[in-house]
């Protein structure tokens, strides 16, 4: 990935300082300097140079590798410029690989998808969904994509909608969440973890449960399980955090962001069935 920029009037300064007013990482800075290009003017420039008003610096970011093994899995892209994809993940199927799914997520398929696309990346995700919650996320195309979120995560909105056992109404819940210490990964509400804010309204009651939406202020691992969990109105089938069997149903129906360089607001949703 490459990228240009003009120095704006009144902005000299050293050109790593420059780089990090342009929300450049330090760590990808340096990462650029040891194995990509970094130009003023057409020329390989030291960090410590002195940038002035209408130096143009280039970055050419270095060339991203991955271990993630390309699979063959089919995914449905919603949207895809050469910055980043919004991707519509299935139930039942990882996000990232891992011992027990090595080559059964939806990183070895995207993976793939790049090889087929002569994609240079590695799998960036900017939001994560559980194997068994579908739904929409954000896929960034680089290093540099993702550092722009991730460094305020809040700018990308999400909405959720589940169906849950009871009828809990509408509200808000504001407790912090911790890792259980009896299970490898399961999590609970304790005063001892980190905070963590759902706002939840229902959409609609059946006879034992309910279709509700959740907005999410933060996103802690399992927070709309363990949330719902704590106030009595577990979801209906949730392996962890319900004894009782049913049809799990947790979707990522929304999610709104700033394209990191248009700065356009986009939005994708899902229709209901």
């Amino acid at each position: 990935m490459k990228l240009t920029f003009t120095v704006e009037k009144d902005a000299s300064m050293r050109l790593d300082e420059y780089l990090y007013h342009q929300h450049i990482s330090k760590k990808l800075v340096k990462d650029t300097r040891n194995h990509g290009t970094i130009l003023v003017n057409g020329e390989p420039s030291f960090l410590n140079r002195i940038v002035i008003e209408d130096d143009e610096v280039t970055v050419i970011f270095p060339k991203e590798t991955s271990q993630v093994i390309p699979v063959d899995i089919p995914f449905k892209i919603v949207y895809e410029d050469e910055y980043l994809m919004v991707v519509d993940k299935p139930a039942g199927l990882a996000t990232i690989p891992n011992r027990m799914y090595l080559t059964e997520s939806l990183g070895n398929a995207i993976m793939f998808y790049y090889q087929q696309h002569h994609i240079d990346s590695a799998i960036h995700f900017v939001n994560r969904l559980d194997k068994d919650t579908s739904g929409l996320m954000l896929v960034a195309k680089s290093r540099y994509v993702h550092d722009f979120y991730s460094r305020d995560i809040k700018k990308v909105k999400r909405i959720y909608h589940a169906i849950v056992e009871g009828h809990p109404g509408d509200g808000d819940i504001e407790q912090p969440i911790a890792h259980a210490p009896d299970h490898a990964t399961r999590r609970m509400v304790d005063p001892s973890g980190v905070y963590a804010l759902t706002h939840y309204r229902t959409l609609e009651n059946y006879e034992d449960s309910s279709l509700i939406e959740c907005i999410l202020e933060t996103g802690r691992t399992h927070q709309i399980r363990v949330h719902l969990a704590s106030i009595g109105h577990p979801l209906v089938g949730d392996p962890l955090y319900n004894e009782q069997e049913g049809q799990f149903y947790l979707d990522s129906v929304e999610i709104t962001f700033p394209h990191p360089f248009t700065k356009q607001m986009m939005t994708f949703k899902k229709s209901r069935n």
